[in-house]
């Protein structure tokens, strides 16, 4: 059993910066492909980027890229969104995820087996 926890989430101005973090619990977490998303109020969840398990395989939704940057530290079992430049259709809760096996990078939900309870970002224009 996986259990994610996000954290950093916030209310911030347009053009701020956030970085969200997310713990994830599990010895195998350095093999697992992690993944963020978000949810605005209304809206279906949608991909914001990932990472393999190595780190150097990272991909991000047209809509943050330029943006917004995934990084991990396996030894601390996390993974990390910095969030730069941030517009109020940023607004959103924001989750991380965690996919138990494979290897590549996934963009959709039903990808991920795994799941945080998410954080809130709130930009203000």
């Amino acid at each position: 059993q996986v259990q994610l926890v996000e954290s950093g989430g916030g209310l911030v101005q347009a053009g701020g910066s956030l970085r969200l973090s997310c713990a994830a619990s599990g010895r195998t977490f350095k093999s697992y492909t992690m993944g963020w998303f978000r949810q605005a109020s209304g809206k279906e969840r949608e991909f914001v980027g990932c990472t393999t398990w190595r780190g150097g395989d990272t991909y991000y939704a047209d809509s943050v890229k330029g943006r917004f940057t995934i990084s991990r530290d396996n030894a601390k079992n996390t993974v990390y969104l910095q969030m730069n430049m941030l517009k109020p259709e940023d607004t959103a809760v924001y989750y991380c995820a965690a996919r138990s096996f494979g290897s590549g990078c996934y963009i959709t939900v039903a990808d991920y087996n795994y799941w945080g309870q998410g954080t809130q970002v709130t930009v203000s224009s």
